[in-house]
């Protein structure tokens, strides 16, 4: 008995994640035959769960019905779960910490020992780096942007730019986009006829909604890629463009997020955006990659800044010769 009770949780398990699956496939998963597998639905429907036969196929999927069947996750998944409802107490959107409590206790009340250990050893051996508070997004507007992205409709928000000034913007929502501690919306802005990045928590959405829209694509194609973009370079008042002499695949566990966009170029090469508060800065950020580069663009105090870093690297080593060693650097 205890023997069929795994197995038909087991089947439940694999209704609930994988969606439609044939008989053909349940059974070699469970290690019973297609026989046992019609067996074991018949006796899943007889306890209130509503598996249904896909028409035209011999498979079966797990419909909605009254009766909720039990959240079933394996050791992983409930690890998973655990860890993410703990950042989400401590995370960037306001409103749901409560919730989140509630829900990892009733989700540790229910885990078996040797799991609940394992979430404890995991969260007494960790520890958050950088206390300072990121901005946080109430819970509502998260949804209410989400909702318009979804629906396809018209936002129409009060915004604060950064520098304090309010402004009223309407713009066709694409995707929210979670970058560190912070939330972006990226839109189309209908006044300015150009995309924009816009901070989720400085935004306060009017409703209701607008008409509908037919979406157009972002930048680069691609919504986290034009954030990223638009951070590493087109806010900053000094912007550069360098060719690395590596391909990108070489170089890009160099280049953190927030810190440059890479761009493939060939196989011997790519190009890299960034942007910084000054030309110092960007000396600095192109040399940490460690790579031979060549300036493409980037204001005239780059060139400058390159070659004070260039002497004083010369200045460091007298005579061409690195201290310990015989001969001159090659």
């Amino acid at each position: 008995m205890a023997e069929t009770s795994a197995r038909l949780l087991a089947l439940l398990s694999l209704l609930q994640t994988h969606g439609e699956r044939s008989g053909t496939d349940l059974a070699r998963r469970l290690g019973v035959t297609a026989r046992t597998v019609r067996r074991d639905v018949d006796r899943l429907r007889e306890l209130g769960y509503p598996v249904l036969a896909a028409r035209g196929t011999a498979g079966y999927r797990l419909g909605r019905g009254a009766a909720m069947p039990p959240l079933l996750l394996d050791d992983e998944e409930a690890v998973a779960v655990v860890v993410g409802l703990r950042t989400a107490a401590d995370g960037s959107v306001s409103g749901i910490e409560e919730a989140s409590l509630r829900a990892l206790g009733k989700l540790e009340q229910v885990l078996p020992s040797r799991l609940r250990q394992r979430v404890s050893t995991l969260h007494g051996a960790t520890v958050r780096a950088g206390a300072e508070p990121g901005p946080t997004v109430s819970h509502g507007t998260l949804m209410a942007v989400a909702e318009a992205c979804r629906r396809r409709e018209r936002l129409r928000f009060d915004y604060t730019g950064p520098h304090g000034g309010e402004s009223v913007r309407t713009v066709e929502p694409h995707s929210l986009v979670s970058f560190g501690r912070r939330w972006y919306l990226v839109a189309l802005d209908t006044d300015r006829r150009d995309w924009r990045t816009f901070r989720v928590d400085r935004l306060v959405p009017r409703t209701p909604t607008g008409p509908r829209f037919e979406p157009s694509r972002p930048p680069y194609g691609d919504a986290a890629l034009y954030v990223s973009h638009q951070l590493s370079s087109g806010v900053w008042p000094h912007r550069a463009v360098v060719r690395l002499h590596e391909p990108v695949e070489a170089v890009a566990d160099r280049v953190w997020p927030g810190m440059g966009v890479l761009e493939a170029v060939d196989e011997r090469s790519c190009l890299f955006h960034l942007g910084a508060e000054s030309p110092y800065q960007l000396v600095w950020m192109i040399t940490s990659v460690n790579v031979d580069f060549t300036l493409v663009s980037g204001p005239p105090e780059l060139v400058g800044a390159l070659r004070d870093q260039a002497r004083r690297c010369a200045a460091a080593l007298p005579d061409g010769e690195v201290p310990g060693t015989e001969g001159p650097v090659r």
